[in-house]
């Protein structure tokens, strides 16, 4: 599938150019004389010596051997990896956009400053919040603000709570959130159905609870059916509800977050709105919240006077601004652009594909691999390797395995509650004949345990890194180039 791309130090040959620049018009002087020696190098940059065709082709084909939602399934659990609509990118690159300063007046950027207040709308719209915020910059970013917020308000109530809520089968992000603004965690179990569990959750309940966080659908792909019970219980506290927005693809335009009873909700709009976020970013997280939560919201806010948009810094209570500018402005237009494309119809049929697709693929896996909470799957499911470990492979094997049929691997072991888990979700961008195929695959490689798993184990063989010791690659990183 992929060959050896050499080094592209490897390639260099000495003299070889790949650009030819004009004869100076000025006249040359010693850097020394406004760098100091101290931060100039000794020994020249020993830099690659090519020509621009070799250039241009070396990044090609190291762009191809990563695996990205265009090249084929990427049915990463929880991630919601959709198909990102090439117009998206356009839109944000036009260069009224694109060329925007972030310093500009406001009267200079009436464009950009319509596009966040129009954003807002749809997604109080969507959320069925008072306010929305842009400003964060990624999901965990946003759960950082929205706990924030939280926090202020409380204060603002003379309360010092110290606790929040969590479900066992919480985002990582979650209890990293909550400990980084100040709090401490309370974990609530799991029930037999894989929803929070009630009696568990009346008895974390106290006065020094600020609040709950939990993500609707949950992190097994199910919908906690006992939300507004839950809602009214932390409510009785004194706490707040905070909604993990992380699997908000499976309730648009059904449900939305301020009618179960949440207050708090963050929105990736990086991933429900189509820009696959894999190599880090970019990202957008952000956070709508309820009426008596939007004195705390962070500065500036966009508002709207006779036809014309404006930053307003009027929030004399507000956690101030998160971010050095306003959040990941190519996102957030990208995000504008699809929800314009999709209209309030095709978002919910994009739901509805989303849990379909998921409820298929889960169909076609079920004989083979064990699904431990499969009763009211939405948009993606986890799956138990307990069958195929007894049979001595791994879902750490199967997903390796995968690599080699050209896949993106799925989530795996997370959520911790499962054994050998395996998140999988499919999205609504993928066809049956994809999903035939990777249900195929994962058949055929259940198949190959019992003739082939020696060569499981070794798995992957056909991608440009085979199987990494991963211990020993996580504790001893070597990540400098030498020849």
């Amino acid at each position: 599938m992929y060959s050896k791309t050499p080094l592209i130090f490897e390639q260099s040959k000495k003299g070889q150019i790949g650009a030819s620049l004009p004869k100076l018009d000025v006249p040359e002087f010693a850097l020394s004389s406004v760098i100091p020696d101290s931060l100039l190098r000794a020994i020249p940059a020993e830099l690659p010596e090519v020509s621009e065709p070799e250039v241009v082709r070396h990044y090609t084909n190291l762009s191809v051997k990563n695996h990205h939602v265009d090249r084929d399934f990427y049915p990463l659990g929880s991630c919601t990896m959709k198909y990102n609509p090439k117009i998206n990118d356009v839109i944000s690159g036009l260069p009224g956009f694109a060329g925007l300063h972030p310093l500009q007046s406001d009267e200079s950027a009436q464009g950009a400053l319509k596009i966040i207040w129009e954003l807002e709308q749809m997604l109080i719209n969507i959320t069925g919040m008072e306010r929305v915020t842009l400003q964060p910059s990624a999901g965990a970013q946003g759960e950082f603000v929205g706990i924030l917020m939280m926090k202020k308000y409380h204060e603002s109530k003379n309360e010092d709570r110290k606790y929040i809520i969590i479900p066992e089968t919480a985002h990582g992000t979650n209890p990293a959130s909550i400990v980084f603004s100040g709090y401490l965690t309370r974990q609530v179990a799991t029930d037999e159905r894989g929803r929070v569990d009630i009696y568990d959750l009346k008895a974390k309940l106290d006065s020094d609870v600020a609040g709950m966080m939990l993500t609707q659908p949950n992190t097994l792909g199910l919908f906690e059916d006992r939300i507004e019970e839950i809602s009214t219980l932390v409510h009785e506290v004194g706490g707040l509800m905070y909604m993990d927005g992380a699997n908000l693809n499976a309730l648009i335009g059904i449900v939305r977050p301020a009618d179960m009873g949440f207050d708090i909700t963050h929105i990736n709009l990086h991933k429900t709105f189509s820009t696959p976020h894999g190599g880090g970013g970019p990202g957008s997280g952000p956070i709508a919240v309820a009426e008596e939560l939007t004195p705390f919201l962070p500065t500036p806010m966009v508002k709207k006077e006779d036809e014309k948009y404006c930053w307003d810094y009027e929030y004399p209570q507000s956690i101030g601004p998160i971010h050095g500018f306003y959040g990941n402005f190519s996102i957030l237009v990208r995000a504008w652009a699809f929800i314009k494309t999709m209209g309030e119809s095709g978002l919910i049929a994009m739901t509805k594909q989303a849990v379909l697709n998921a409820n298929y693929l889960k169909s076609l896996l079920e004989e083979k691999y064990h699904i431990p909470f499969s009763e009211g799957t939405l948009h993606e499911f986890v799956i138990s390797g307990t069958k195929q470990k007894e049979r001595g492979i791994r879902v750490l094997d199967i997903a390796k395995s995968l690599l080699d049929y050209g896949y993106h691997a799925p989530t795996i072991y997370f959520p911790i509650n499962v054994p050998e888990a395996m998140m999988i979700e499919p999205t609504e961008s993928e066809t049956k004949q994809t999903l035939d195929n990777f249900a195929n695959t994962l058949l055929e490689i259940d198949k190959r345990i019992d003739t082939e798993s020696d060569t499981l184990i070794e798995a992957p063989e056909k991608t440009p890194v085979k199987r990494l010791d991963e211990t020993k690659a996580n504790r001893e990183l070597n990540l400098r180039w030498t020849k």
